[in-house]
């Protein structure tokens, strides 16, 4: 939704926040800076800052998206975008929605999930990407490439190009999320996230996407 800004997207996300939580649902939502945020890692490379500090530009970037998002919820939200996981697990006790961005260099916006679903114990985390799920080669690359359904974090981890965090990087999901998600045993599902109906299906047990666990 960020790769260009797609407000019309950004729109039907925020009406399937609501219906979710309507159902009972408590929801941490974790949103990534995309192209946008890559651009501005990029001016940061050209002005000679160093990798945290393109980290910073891109985190700045995604709390500006979290902050449209939580604008837009008006008050099914938390009415602010949280800079820490602090009180990440007493506000998703209130039943309002919570939106995050970066948190510090170093940390994909993936492993901020993969940190929240931890902390909150959740039982699920749906990752919502550019693909429609995990495939055995880059699919962008690789004509051959074949969606895979269901497998382990550890198949996952075999699957990488990279295999730590550097600023910008671009992967279904980032290694040091899977770290977190296969200690913590988070039941992971990667979808298509261009029809937010596909997060709908992935919550509601219905077969989509690639199920890791």
């Amino acid at each position: 939704m960020a790769s260009p800004v797609n407000t019309e997207l950004i729109s039907q996300y925020v009406d399937l926040l609501k219906r979710l939580q309507k159902l009972g649902h408590k929801i941490v939502l974790v949103v990534g800076g995309g192209t946008l945020a890559r651009e501005f890692i990029q001016y940061a490379k050209n002005l000679g800052l160093k990798e945290s500090e393109q980290d910073e530009a891109a985190i700045s970037v995604s709390r500006l998206i979290a902050q449209l998002f939580m604008l837009k919820l008006g008050n099914a939200g938390i009415g602010t975008v949280p800079t820490s996981l602090g009180d990440v697990k007493k506000e998703a006790e209130t039943g309002r929605i919570i939106v995050m961005g970066g948190l510090k260099p170093g940390m994909t916006t993936d492993t901020v999930a993969a940190m929240a679903a931890e902390r909150i114990k959740a039982g699920l985390m749906v990752k919502a990407t550019d693909q429609e799920g995990v495939y055995t080669s880059d699919p962008r690359k690789h004509k051959d490439a074949k969606k895979i359904d269901k497998l382990s974090f550890d198949d996952l981890t075999r699957l990488f190009d990279q295999n730590k965090h550097k600023a910008g990087i671009h992967q279904v999901i980032d290694p040091e999320a899977v770290k977190i998600l296969r200690k913590s045993r988070t039941r992971t599902i990667v979808v298509s996230g261009f029809k937010p109906e596909n997060v709908f299906l992935a919550i509601e047990g219905k077969s989509i996407g690639t199920v890791i666990e």
